[in-house]
């Protein structure tokens, strides 16, 4: 299966070429450290591009302080991670290991640079994601994130962190290191914690909280206007990015949760073209992100939309959870959709602690070893079947009706049926659940026959329904009965993307009618940027 970049440990590089860097002495400046001295410190923002003439640098692992990996940095080799392209803070410290000295070109300056010179972004993008991907395969990240086993808002911080391709390590209460770090961060005895460095505690931790500490989330400008807002970073809302970005619109993509959307749940896409082993829907869209970074389009992340009103001036204003507005001359509705919370008793109670509405790495690991039980008839819940069914003693599929023929793609039916680990149960639903502080187990209900039988589970996976998030707009846009966007022929407009507001648009799962796949939320987000041109250049 496809990951989100290459190995660095086994990819070729490629250097910078002669004219790339004499592109750079004409914006930069040199800076000389001697042996010791620290480049940038884990924490620092990103806002300077670190070129090696002479010398050598090493990745210094701030909750150790010792080397990052086994390599060091030499001439004609540069020092970043991917968040250089949205603003983020270094997630590694830089320290000279001998005399050194580099040329020092500032982000904004550098980013146009490569805008100017594709050769020159492609080699950087390419090292930087690649690095990005050794971070997270590691287990020796700077954000430590400890009790999870334990507590709902650790598990919440992981999904935000894991989902978002986030570096980030766990730890158990039980452990003696978690027991350290405690001692070290002046927290007392151990507890649910998450920690940037060696001691930096963050507290109360939220995603929020975690997002503004590595500085991933957007601050904007007062009075800044783009020229389109993207509501919602699923695939339509992210590809919306990449051609706003190409095609030299000033955009920004502010999404409640994680890049990816529902698709980012998604453990394994096989049937988007492409990619014949298949990739998982968070690296698919993560791929999407950055490409939509290299052509300026910034992200703002975790910030979920409560209000849109219209100015005098025709400008629209978004209003997010956390009392920040974003202003533009546009906007995308790329929402999609959520699962809905089933009508039972105590569901809210167990989420997070046993009701789970993604299947990813980081939900599987709370469930190794256990019976677990996954609730739909689509693709999601499908590929979720088939994802736990690595890990977990046994699967139960639940099946509202009575196959999966018209719900389900055929090569994924026939791979469930065939699989001895995955047991379907068709004409089923969940009753009730059990358990204290956890989910212990769940009451389902034969339909056909009417009989209750009990299963002893800890994970069930909620993969039904499909929710439109856009209550926050229903005041300016016609929304169905359902609260799906009203768009194209349905309202008298002569394009499919078009809302009953001029100059508001809707691509994806969001708009009522749409077609509930990737690839066409994909074409969606990518086409309606002729549209959105059209209007801003028809408001002068």
């Amino acid at each position: 299966m496809e990951s989100l970049a290459a190995d660095l440990r086994t990819m070729v590089r490629t250097p910078l070429h002669d004219n790339h860097v004499a592109a750079m002495r004409r914006l930069g400046i040199e800076q000389h450290l001697k042996a010791g001295d620290y480049l940038v410190r884990a924490g620092d923002p990103l806002d300077t591009f670190h070129y090696l003439l002479d010398g050598e640098i090493e990745a210094v692992n701030p909750r150790t302080g010792d080397r990052y990996g086994e390599a060091t940095l030499g001439p004609t080799q540069f020092f970043g991670e991917i968040s250089f392209l949205s603003g983020g803070k270094n997630l590694m410290s830089a320290r000279a290991v001998r005399d050194t000295t580099l040329l020092c070109v500032p982000r904004q300056d550098m980013l146009d640079l490569m805008s100017q010179i594709p050769e020159m972004s492609d080699i950087i993008i390419t090292v930087y994601a690649a690095r990005r991907r050794r971070q997270i395969e590691s287990d020796d990240a700077s954000l430590t994130l400890i009790g999870g086993e334990v507590s709902r808002e650790i598990r919440q911080i992981a999904t935000f962190a894991g989902r978002n391709r986030i570096p980030y390590r766990e730890l158990t209460l039980g452990e003696h290191e978690a027991e350290a770090i405690a001692h070290q961060c002046h927290i007392g005895e151990a507890q649910p914690a998450v920690i940037f460095g060696k001691k930096d505690a963050i507290e109360n931790p939220t995603p929020a909280k975690v997002a503004e500490r590595l500085g991933l989330l957007m601050e904007v400008e007062d009075g800044a206007v783009f020229d389109t807002l993207i509501v919602g970073g699923g695939p339509a809302g992210v590809a919306a990015g990449v051609y706003a970005g190409a095609e030299g619109l000033s955009a920004i993509v502010a999404e409640d949760q994680t890049i990816g959307g529902q698709a980012g749940t998604s453990s394994r896409i096989e049937n988007y073209m492409g990619f014949p082993t298949g990739i998982s829907g968070a690296d698919l869209v993560w791929r999407g992100e950055v490409q939509a970074m290299k052509f300026g389009t910034r992200f703002a992340v975790p910030r979920r939309a409560c209000a849109l009103r219209k100015e005098d001036n025709g400008i629209f204003c978004v209003t997010f959870d956390d009392d920040s507005e974003i202003c533009a001359r546009s906007i995308i509705v790329a929402t999609g959709v959520q699962y809905r919370r089933l009508p039972i008793d105590r569901i809210e109670e167990f989420e997070g602690h046993g009701i789970y509405y993604a299947a990813t790495d980081i939900e599987a690991r709370y469930c190794k070893d256990q019976d677990v039980v996954v609730i739909g008839g689509g693709n999601s819940a499908g590929q979720a079947a088939m994802f736990l069914s690595r890990t977990a003693r046994h699967v139960h599929l639940l099946v509202r009706g009575p196959s999966l023929a018209t719900s389900m793609s055929d090569y994924l039916s026939s791979r469930l049926e065939a699989d001895p680990a995955i047991t379907i149960h068709y004409n089923t639903e969940m009753r009730a659940l059990h358990g204290d502080d956890t989910l212990e187990a769940i009451t389902i209900r034969d339909k056909a026959s009417g009989q209750d039988w009990r299963l002893k589970t800890g994970a069930v996976f909620v993969m039904v329904g499909a929710a439109p998030n856009t209550g926050w707009m229903e005041n300016l846009v016609k929304l169905d009965d359902k609260g799906f966007v009203c768009t194209g022929e349905a309202i008298g407009k002569p394009s499919g993307y078009e809302t009953s507001e001029p100059g508001i648009f809707a691509v994806g799962d969001v708009r009522a009618g749409s077609v509930k796949r990737v690839a066409s939320a994909v074409g969606e987000g990518s086409v309606v940027i002729s549209k959105v041109w059209e209007y801003i250049d028809s408001q002068g």
